[in-house]
């Protein structure tokens, strides 16, 4: 019997990816473990591995298409044995195929509506039938834009075979001023003149914006537009700033430095395992909001914000207390690198109750970050520069980094938040305490 493979989710929170390309052809044949496709999630392109051996017949989502939903079918593969004739009456998923007014197609995607659109029109009645009879064929992509913009599946006209909805309905809907019928008889006083232009329910362009290149959303700057409203909207954010003097720690790196060529640590490295320690030393701020109670970890893992083509991405260096300079060192060189060319497995930027963004190298003296949720905290690193400073009664000069951390004050208050600095600050200013 045919087998058909489905869109995988390659991590516990995916919900849809981008199918970049196929690695295999229809009439190619298939074994256990090779890889079939690459998927782009919003965060790294990851290899898909078949599960089941046999011959790619058929493809049903070309590469390049954009939103697949997690357990869409996406090919169909066939068995030793079999040819295409195993086809015929064979329903996506396995079993015997439902009459055409029934069956639900394999998959339908914006860029599918130009081309099925006379198939779209002969569908009309079947799916004007479906509806009435209290069944609408959908994608779980449109039903679940349709849920966000608060519409009602049911006013919308698919476009799809058979009738079935699909996301450029739904925003065709919403481009034309569809509501939801509550939103409509708000907004039905006053009635537009004749004539106008509806107003573009969707749309953020200025009515005069002027010559403009328009730059589609990533899966990438998606999440990250959703995550970071969420946290400025959901997260009691406060902060404290805090000076620190790094001329120890740069003479003791350069010291470090100057002995081996199997590390070359820098003053992030310190950074990390500064942070590290603290948490160890006051573990209320290692912990995350959970709704009704409060999850204090035991390991401490630090997520490190790396700039990648599109957006940003947070490795983490697990159990950080537990690991020397050099490790750490090495550690973040290996999953800086795997980051920018979107290799990361979903573990490894995963997870962490603590975050840590330096701008300091691009000369930024001081900055305030969001939390990335469910995180509790994230520690702005500024640029060390030489500043004054009063030693003794006298003015001295110093090399000084200015740091602000970012609370979550529902899981960290003040004091606590007022502690870890003061531990961070005194393993940066004396960093050979960070090897005792």
């Amino acid at each position: 019997m045919p087998i058909t493979i489905t869109m995988p989710a390659l991590s516990p929170t995916m919900t849809e990816g981008t199918l970049a390309n196929w690695q295999a052809k229809e009439g190619d044949q298939i074994a256990s473990g090779d890889v079939i496709a690459e998927i782009e999630t919003d965060k790294a392109t990851m290899e898909v591995e078949a599960v089941d051996e046999g011959r790619l017949a058929k493809i049903l989502v070309a590469g390049g298409t954009e939103n697949v939903a997690v357990n869409t079918p996406i090919a169909i593969l066939l068995e030793e044995g079999e040819d295409e004739s195993a086809l015929e009456g064979y329903a996506v998923g396995g079993g015997t195929a439902k009459p055409a007014e029934e069956a639900a197609p394999v998959t339908a995607t914006a860029t599918d509506a130009p081309a099925q659109a006379p198939a779209a029109q002969a569908a009309a009645p079947q799916a004007t039938s479906s509806a009435a009879g209290g069944r609408v064929f959908s994608s779980p992509l449109a039903r679940r834009i349709a849920s966000d913009a608060g519409i009602d599946i049911k006013q919308v006209s698919g476009t799809g075979p058979h009738g079935r909805i699909v996301k450029a309905d739904v925003e065709q809907f919403i481009a034309v001023g569809g509501k939801a019928p509550a939103a409509a008889a708000q907004a039905a006083a006053p009635q537009a003149p004749a004539g106008a232009a509806p107003a573009l329910a969707t749309s953020q362009t200025p009515p005069h914006a002027g010559e403009h290149v328009e730059i589609p959303l990533s899966s990438m700057r998606k999440t990250i537009a959703k995550r970071l409203t969420e946290a400025k909207q959901t997260i009691p954010h406060f902060y404290l700033t805090i000076e620190c003097e790094l001329d120890n720690l740069l003479a003791t790196r350069k010291e470090l430095n100057s002995r081996s060529d199997d590390y070359k640590i820098s003053v992030n490295d310190f950074i990390i395992r500064a942070a590290a320690l603290a948490l160890k030393k006051v573990p209320h701020a290692n912990a995350i909001w959970g709704g009704d109670k409060i999850l204090q970890y035991k390991d401490i893992d630090i997520s490190v914000a790396v700039a990648i083509d599109g957006g940003l991405i947070t490795p983490v260096v697990k159990t950080a207390d537990q690991k020397g300079l050099a490790s750490i060192s090495n550690e973040m060189k290996e999953l800086a690198g795997r980051a920018k060319d979107g290799k990361l497995m979903p573990e490894e930027y995963q997870g962490g109750c603590f975050s840590i963004s330096n701008l300091g190298m691009f000369g930024i003296k001081e900055f305030s970050a969001v939390i990335n949720p469910p995180q509790s905290a994230i520690l702005a690193v500024g640029a060390g520069e030489q500043r004054p400073v009063i030693r003794d009664g006298a003015v001295a000069v110093a090399t000084v980094m200015s740091c602000t951390l970012s609370c979550d004050h529902r899981v960290i208050d003040g004091a606590v938040g007022a502690e870890l600095l003061k531990y961070f600050k005194g393993y940066i200013e004396q960093p050979l305490t960070m090897m005792l």
